[in-house]
């Protein structure tokens, strides 16, 4: 799944190519596109007709469009949801959602999604923050992010520190990627009880995230296959940057232990078994 890199990079590319223009048509492909907007997928693409896009925003993995300065037009791109800049002559992809037209003419943006796991959802009066996601918690480059009281909250849970990193109602952007990364810069172990580390340590841990993913998103976000890409279809590069993360049986690149993997969450935990002692 996309996480708070990979969406801020699509992010950065739908506000280059949208902002200021008026949508002329919507056109929904796949009911599953819109399954959690109430009215269906024709009530979605209608209001989004004669729409102008006045802006673009995001919580950790979530982005929207700001529609009319009110509304918003919420995307979650799930496990392989692309968002794309394309020719108002492309053809319909075979993955291709929803599409949505220009009264400029101009290119078309394009709602792809493989695995049909993403979603979009008009919220009317939504454009500060969409009633779906009020409940997600703030991410560390939100400019309102308040540190102390997320390690505050991560010091609360008793469950291993790498699920209250990926429970994105305390802190949101971190999914099984960076996680990793993270925990492998600030030398912790994922299965540590967060309650039992200092508030410095989390504190610590909080910005080795904050940097991993400042990182990652300097380098497009990180692609492993062709179910991320940009708005312009290219693919990120921080994956040549890992430490940890899916590089199992290669050697530390601090102590040159090898890294191991193992099951957790029906997903995998990549780490190094001395530099992250169990403590």
């Amino acid at each position: 799944m996309p996480e708070l890199p990979e969406v801020e990079v699509v992010r950065r590319g739908i506000d280059d190519h949208v902002r200021g223009r008026t949508i002329a048509s919507a056109t929904v492909l796949h009911p599953r596109a819109a399954r959690r907007h109430v009215g269906g997928p024709a009530d979605l693409a209608a209001r989004m007709v004669g729409a102008t896009i006045t802006g673009t925003a995001r919580r950790g993995k979530y982005l929207w469009l700001i529609l009319d300065g009110a509304d918003a037009l919420l995307m979650h791109l799930g496990m392989s949801g692309q968002m794309l800049i394309s020719s108002p002559d492309a053809a319909v992809a075979a993955h291709e959602r929803a599409r949505f037209t220009f009264t400029d003419g101009g290119h078309d943006l394009r709602f792809d999604d493989q695995r049909t796991f993403g979603h979009l959802l008009y919220d009317e009066g939504g454009a500060v923050l969409p009633s779906l996601i009020a409940h997600i918690a703030r991410d560390p480059f939100d400019p309102q992010f308040d540190q102390p009281a997320a390690v505050a909250r991560i010091k609360a849970r008793s469950t291993g520190i790498k699920r209250v990193l990926l429970d994105q109602t305390v802190v949101s952007g971190i999914g099984n990627i960076y996680a990793d990364e993270a925990l492998w810069a600030a030398k912790e172990q994922g299965e540590t009880a967060a309650s039992s580390l200092s508030k410095p340590r989390i504190s610590a841990l909080v910005d080795a995230a904050r940097e991993v993913m400042a990182a990652a998103l300097a380098q497009g976000g990180t692609s492993f296959d062709s179910l991320y890409v940009d708005v312009a279809g290219s693919s990120g590069y921080f994956a040549r940057s890992l430490n940890a993360y899916g590089l199992a049986g290669q050697p530390c690149m601090r102590c040159g232990t090898s890294i191991v993997r193992e099951k957790f969450m029906n997903r995998s935990s990549f780490f190094c078994p001395v530099c992250q002692r169990k403590r």
